[in-house]
């Protein structure tokens, strides 16, 4: 059976229209939501700690920022939008000796709720609402009178309205603009781990330097190992995006096309999904989530030497050597370190 796609129709606000919203954190996924809730017209407060860097950037934007703990205490609606890793010691500090009766708790991906890092009362709502896109994205998009598509869940329904909260979230964030689907906290953790992980992520970083790196070792010039299996990357993913994988087909070469049908099964074969299948259950398991916590735990010590070397690699000082002579590519510096995980999760 279809998935139900909800609509603005099916998502009004008026069910926040007389509560105050509080966004824990001010990084990728909060500073968005925030600003498009308040550009629907709703009351929005920002909860982040004394020392934040992001105090100065969400007053300017013409919000009322609380410290965390005062935040939860005034609003109807807590959105938690700090790291995975960082929610277990803001909800202990600040989030759970301030939740009352009939308040709800709102994230945008369900990893502390599923993998229980936190473990919600039982007399609040929980819900999520996770926009499929980064924040600037789900920003630009609502600047632009369009939005991007959104998922809902609900964890925990005391109140009966959980689900239409959820829908308020999302219609006042600009998602049902583009459609909103339903899941639950389960599949959406392990669907977006796996896709981060198996595909979007690791698999296609994986095998674009693979693919580099077979080329440089064949006597190929550098470069052109980098037009080929970095470079021209996008203009697949884009038609892929636009029109799907037939239609992507459709539009190159029949000579790219044989060498897709009857190429790529020979490099992604059965014992490259044998390997997405065990990857799966160590996700599901909840492997990947106590590996990762206990990385973040003992201070990223492989995360850093693993993000150093692949800094290192040859791919990077050849692509920023070609990236230069691209005058219609955005020149944009992205800092290293912890604010890497702030444009995907967020930050507090």
């Amino acid at each position: 059976m279809a998935a139900k796609i909800y609509t603005t129709k099916e998502a009004p606000i008026a069910p926040l229209k007389k509560k105050t919203l509080a966004v824990i954190g001010f990084g990728s996924q909060g500073h968005a939501h925030a600003l498009n809730l308040k550009d629907s017209g709703l009351k929005v407060i920002i909860g982040l700690y004394k020392k934040s860097k992001s105090r100065e950037v969400a007053k300017k934007l013409g919000f009322e920022v609380m410290d965390t703990a005062e935040a939860v205490k005034a609003a109807d609606v807590i959105f938690v939008a700090t790291p995975d890793t960082v929610i277990p010691a803001v909800y202990e500090k600040d989030i759970a000796p301030n939740l009352t009766k009939g308040k709800t708790l709102l994230f945008s991906h369900g990893f502390a709720v599923h993998f229980k890092t936190i473990v919600p009362p039982t007399d609040v709502d929980v819900i999520l609402v996770a926009p499929k896109g980064p924040g600037h994205t789900v920003r630009s998009q609502f600047v632009a009178g369009k939005g991007v598509p959104g998922l809902i869940a609900v964890h925990q329904d005391v109140s009966g309205k959980a689900k239409q909260t959820a829908l308020a979230w999302a219609g006042g964030v600009g998602c049902a603009r583009a459609g909103v689907f339903e899941t639950n906290f389960r599949e959406e953790t392990v669907t977006d781990l796996f896709g981060e992980q198996v595909v979007l992520c690791g698999g296609a970083t994986a095998l674009v330097k693979a693919g580099f790196e077979t080329l440089v070792e064949a006597g190929f010039q550098p470069e052109m190992a980098y037009f080929e299996c970095l470079h021209e990357l996008k203009l697949i993913v884009d038609l892929m995006n636009e029109q799907g994988i037939a239609g992507m087909r459709f539009s190159i070469s029949e000579t790219a096309e044989w060498g897709d049908v009857s190429v790529g099964p020979k490099i992604i074969d059965a014992s490259v999904k044998k390997r997405m299948v065990k990857q799966l259950k160590e996700i599901e398991s909840g492997k990947f989530a106590k590996e990762w916590i206990a990385e973040y735990e003992g201070g990223y010590k492989r995360f850093n030497e693993l993000r150093k070397e692949g800094s290192a690699h040859q791919i990077e000082k050849v692509g920023e050597k070609l990236r230069s002579t691209m005058s219609w590519l955005k020149q944009s510096k992205i800092k290293k370190g912890a604010s890497q995980a702030s444009l995907i999760s967020g930050s507090n």
